[in-house]
């Protein structure tokens, strides 16, 4: 049977959280099937899944940023991206990033923007694989627990 790749839907929660928790460990997460539903009546967000033997077996998220710099032009950020660990070196990672830069085409992007965890050594190779470029930025995460009221 073939993988297919589609748009989430809400029935598909469950197995997306499953594979959050194999990219980070984290008991919180929780993965709304209502919310799976708003993003997929977004069309500047995109919930992406693969699909094997009616399991989701990878899934990314991309969503459009609205920008000023290049007219009316978006840039997208992917966050996300996760293979189940019994399905990697598939080529499901790669044909799962094909279906983000599609979206992406499809919306004019100027630009993919991602972060992976520092420690990924083999997430950070797979990405570059995809065409993405480390050297050229640097990134930087500020998390809610230290964000400042004014």
């Amino acid at each position: 049977m073939p993988f297919i790749f589609r748009q989430a839907l809400p029935a598909d929660s469950i197995q997306i959280a499953v594979l959050y928790r194999q990219l980070v460990n984290n008991p919180v997460v929780d993965v709304l099937p209502e919310r799976v539903a708003e993003l997929a009546a977004d069309e500047d967000t995109a919930l992406f899944v693969c699909e094997h033997h009616e399991i989701v077996v990878a899934t990314a998220l991309v969503a459009l940023c609205k920008d000023v710099m290049f007219r009316a032009q978006p840039f997208a950020v992917v966050e996300n991206v996760v293979v189940d660990e019994a399905c990697r070196g598939q080529g499901i990672g790669a044909a799962l990033l094909r279906q983000v830069d599609a979206f992406c085409l499809s919306k004019n992007c100027s630009k993919i923007m991602l972060l992976s965890s520092a420690y990924r050594e083999d997430a950070h190779r797979f990405f570059e694989r995809a065409g993405f470029v480390a050297a050229s930025k640097r990134g930087f995460v500020k998390y809610r627990s230290a964000f400042q009221a004014v």
